[in-house]
């Protein structure tokens, strides 16, 4: 069973490249040193194999790793976080000294430490040298080192491993995070607890989600592919930034909502679920458009047919002054912009909208507009943005690249202080500035047991990490809180709201699972 004790002994492996330089001393030495440079994102047989080959070769043996920064090779990557990467170098008996080197190539540390030898993979000398070999090579001449390629008997990839199917490592890695930002679990629930009494302003498209139960009875006659089904039961949520609105105010926050409703049923419907929910409401009804609708027909666990009854013309300047008047008098310590395209955000609204906020409280836009004409960087200079990676490629119109790059992109278009990139059950990645000097980025994985319904995680997520940030400043706990909402949320089926004590639950079974393991 690991101890703290031996965590503590493997972290006194890991070293600065000064600390290095210093330990193993300048050459001529009576010790030799072999240095071993790679990402080693999963450490698998292959690199077992290296790093024991290379340690036959010398008496200290110094693995480094390449920074999370400058891996930009797959998708996804790294998949391990470079702190956690480190401790599993380090807890290997073979390797003395561990290094994360904060440089593009590892020239920089073949220069500094001058190690005697120098170890690459069989596999970087077959059918030629590569020319970023090369220049390891040159940088070890320069001072008398050498190359040694270790056996290639047998070579693994750490992408095979990886897109064969993704290790369960989320408790671990969040476990890292934390540890590296002097966090604990007490740290989360502390920050829980201050959302009690945070003033929030949410405008945004109220969506009323429907599901209709049917039971199959045909999938089809002989003349028609009519499917045939039995109507059992429907069920309403209150959703689309009316959700939002609820998630915060479930928290004990003070919570004041702008919409624009139809006259109609269903906008008797939210003004009640909203009421109920203790939120102090600011509805301006739009006779000439329905309440916007969204009903999913679903049979035998499968979904049948979505139906929306939606109008998304833009909202009349005279509805817009409404909105306007109401988002300058408030009192809000945060405000929410919760865009889903139905009328009320466009790219003209958006900049009177934001012109009309007081100067001071955190702002945060959230907008859910990938299948139609809408753009995240409509919203700029926001405190929080938080898209989905098809939202973000829709934003930037780049289709192919990596999803890193890609973050790193749309914040510093959006010049927003935090970006959190939803990656659906891949978790998320956040942004906070881009910097390799100060901690960027940094992922966190999802936390849901079971996916049940997707729908309307991604407002938990806004609801929780907006409040974070209010009642800490802090993206990562901002980040860490968001991703266990919409676990939370998509565990269940329908737009249910996400409590502080679902939060709780959540906290101490990943606390259980981190301390086990």
């Amino acid at each position: 069973m690991t101890t703290p004790d031996s965590q503590n002994h493997y972290r006194r492996k890991i070293k600065t490249r000064k600390e290095l330089q210093e330990i193993i001393g300048a050459r001529p030495r009576t010790r030799s040193v072999i240095l071993c440079h790679g990402t080693f994102d999963l450490v698998h047989p292959g690199h077992i194999r290296h790093l024991m080959y290379a340690k036959t070769k010398a008496d200290i043996l110094v693995a480094s790793l390449t920074s999370d920064a400058y891996i930009t090779k797959a998708n996804f990557r790294p998949f391990v976080p470079q702190d956690l990467r480190a401790m599993n170098l380090a807890a290997l008996e073979i390797v003395d000294y561990v290094l994360i080197d904060y440089s593009a190539t590892p020239l920089e540390a073949i220069r500094d430490l001058q190690p005697d030898f120098y170890a690459k993979g069989y596999e970087y000398s077959e059918g030629g040298v590569h020319p970023k070999t090369r220049e390891e090579i040159e940088a070890l001449d320069a001072y008398g080192g050498e190359i040694i390629f270790t056996p290639g008997d047998v070579v693994f990839s750490s992408s095979a491993f990886i897109e064969s199917g993704l290790p369960g490592l989320a408790t671990e890695k969040l476990g890292t995070l934390m540890e590296s930002e002097g966090m604990t679990f007490d740290s989360l629930r502390k920050a829980l607890a201050g959302f009690k009494g945070a003033r929030v302003h949410v405008l945004g498209d109220t969506i009323v989600d429907s599901y209709t139960y049917c039971t199959t009875i045909s999938s089809g006659s002989v003349k028609t592919p009519t499917l045939s089904v039995k109507y059992e039961r429907h069920v309403d949520f209150a959703g689309g930034a009316a959700v939002v609105a609820r998630h915060v105010a479930a928290t004990g926050a003070a919570v004041r909502f702008s919409t624009v409703l139809g006259r109609d049923p269903l906008k008797d419907f939210v003004v009640q679920e909203i009421a109920k929910a203790g939120i102090e409401s600011d509805f301006v009804e739009d006779s000439t458009r329905p309440t916007t609708q969204k009903n999913v027909f679903l049979s035998d666990g499968y979904r049948l047919l979505k139906f929306d009854k939606v109008d998304n013309r833009p909202i009349s300047d005279r509805i817009l002054d409404k909105l306007k008047s109401s988002l300058s008098s408030s009192k809000a310590d945060a405000f929410i912009f919760s865009d889903f395209r139905h009328g009320i955000f466009n790219h003209e609204s958006i900049s009177q909208l934001t012109a009309a906020l007081p100067k001071g409280p955190i702002r945060v836009a959230d907008s859910q507009v990938a299948s139609r004409w809408g753009n995240i960087l409509d919203f700029q200079e926001f405190d929080l943005l938080t898209p989905n990676e098809r939202e973000a490629r829709f934003a930037l119109g780049d289709q192919d690249s990596v999803v890193r790059p890609l973050a790193l992109e749309l914040y510093k278009r959006a010049r927003c202080k935090t970006l959190i990139l939803k990656l659906g059950s891949r978790g998320l990645i956040t942004y906070v500035r881009p910097s390799i000097d100060i901690r960027s980025f940094f992922t966190v994985d999802s936390f849901a047991a079971k996916v049940v319904d997707a729908m309307g995680t991604g407002d938990a997520l806004l609801a929780y990490a907006t409040l974070s940030l209010v009642s800490t400043g802090s993206p990562v706990i901002a980040s860490i809180l968001g991703s266990v909402a919409a676990a939370v949320a998509c565990e269940r089926e329908g737009n249910v709201t996400v409590t502080p004590a679902d939060i709780l639950d959540k906290l101490n079974s990943i606390e259980k699972k981190l301390n086990f393991s």
